[in-house]
């Protein structure tokens, strides 16, 4: 598939790229992809949750009536799960979520979001280009030249270049990130992927 190279004022500027069949071109595999959002949302849990049973919560250990003749069920704690106040049964403990993933399994899943993407025409390459100081305007008129102003944006960058990314970070709908962080959630959860041009050669890395 090949797209053309976007200045950054949204104009045309004659050349094309050719888009890596390997990674924008593969069958899209939705178990792979389902896994690999799985594994990002499970990841990003705290797994902090806790409640209190029985033996954790405070107070008397007294008998609080007899066993017999009241008529009722016996009852040998204030403590019991059954009364107000009293512990819970099987309550939430603090636990790791985090599950592994083979890389190839990883890799899948990355390659089926791009492609997807590519496939549905929602990627956009542009030169490179960068700020001289960090300013939300200038990243508004970018955006707005490239008529993606109202869109959910990941711009894909080369390196990590601060005046960019501090351009962005007030934005509310747009990330801007190195290809090393490129997840499947993320890629899936933006509308559009701005892709530098000289990002393209390290995305396969």
């Amino acid at each position: 598939m090949k797209l053309p190279v976007l200045n950054i004022k949204g104009k045309e500027t004659g050349r094309e790229i050719t888009l890596d069949k390997s990674i924008f071109g593969v069958p899209e595999h939705n178990h792979a992809v389902y896994l690999g959002v799985k594994q990002y949302r499970a990841n990003n849990r705290q797994g902090t949750s806790k409640s209190k049973e029985r033996g954790e919560i405070k107070g008397s250990t007294r008998k609080i009536k007899k066993q017999k003749g009241t008529g009722t069920a016996r009852a040998g704690s204030i403590k019991n799960p059954l009364f107000r106040g009293g512990g819970r049964v099987f309550g939430p403990k603090p636990r790791d979520y985090s599950f592994k993933l083979n890389k190839k399994v990883r890799n899948l899943a990355r390659y089926s979001a791009l492609s997807h993407k590519a496939s549905s025409k929602n990627i956009l390459i542009i030169e490179d280009f960068t700020f001289d100081n960090p300013k939300t305007k200038q990243y508004l008129d970018l955006l707005e030249n490239l008529g993606v102003e109202k869109e959910k944006t990941m711009m894909i960058l080369t390196e990590n270049n601060s005046s960019i990314v501090l351009s962005a970070r007030n934005i509310q709908k747009s990330m801007v990130i190195t290809p090393n962080e490129m997840n499947v959630y993320n890629i899936l959860d933006a509308s559009k992927l701005i892709i530098v041009e000289s990002a393209l050669k390290n995305i396969k890395n």
